[in-house]
């Protein structure tokens, strides 16, 4: 369901934004509503990234090899 919003923007922003419009054959609502979606698009990615990196930090990383012991680490 898309619902309306209102946006107050700068007489000059407004007028930079209608020819920024024009020149991708599109209107100005369309573009920011391409922005919009791209701005919360990103946001998912990025949370979704961030739970991926810290479950990986949970489970930790294994390096190879095995654990010396004891001795073998303060042989003289």
């Amino acid at each position: 369901m898309k619902q309306n919003i209102t946006l107050s923007l700068d007489k000059q922003v407004l007028t930079e934004l209608k020819v920024i419009a024009a020149r991708r054959s599109t209107s100005v609502s369309r573009l920011l509503t391409e922005e919009l979606e791209h701005i919360v698009e990103r946001s998912d990615r990025y949370e979704r990234s961030r739970r991926e990196a810290l479950a990986a930090l949970d489970r930790g990383y294994h390096f190879g090899g095995g654990r010396p012991d004891r001795d073998a680490l303060h042989e003289r």
